[in-house]
């Protein structure tokens, strides 16, 4: 026997569905699980690849750099790092000038992992993205940008 809810809760629950912020958090949710599953098969976590793709992207970047692209803290950016040192996907070096700075860049390892890793985190966002056309496609993301931009004036 199915129970209806009741007509306050159900319209609060139409309200929730038409709200940005809701939604935005439940992409988010389902993106980040399907990225989750995707990047098991590669022995990788979220947080792994963050840092992988912003050390593809700029080689060289010092552990603050990194939390900060990565959305985590530097503690737990020094945990990352060390398994991805482990793993010989990172090399870390004095920076020339600050002693206790290090860089940090791929090794070949490193960036044959981030190739892989990219081509199946794109496969997930093509996933998502397949109901928009090209144009919706675009209104998409410059409406991200445009909330992005008014949340950090």
């Amino acid at each position: 026997m199915s129970v209806s809810k009741p007509a306050a809760q159900e319209e609060h629950n139409e309200h929730l569905m038409d709200r940005p912020g809701y939604l935005i958090k439940l992409a988010q949710a389902a993106l980040h699980a399907e990225m989750t599953r995707a990047l098991q098969a590669h022995d990788a976590t979220i947080a792994q690849y963050a840092v992988l793709t912003a050390l593809a992207e700029v080689p060289g970047q010092s552990n603050a750099e990194l939390a900060r692209r990565a959305f985590i803290t530097p503690q737990s950016m020094n945990e990352n790092l060390r398994e991805l040192e482990r793993r010989g996907w990172i090399a870390r070096r004095p920076h020339p000038t600050h002693g206790r700075i290090q860089q940090i860049e791929l090794t070949d390892r490193g960036r044959a992992t981030q190739r892989e890793c990219d081509i199946v985190v794109k496969a997930v966002e093509e996933r998502m993205l397949a109901g928009l056309d090209a144009d919706q496609r675009r209104g998409l993301t410059g409406g991200l940008q445009a909330c992005i931009n008014a949340l950090n004036i």
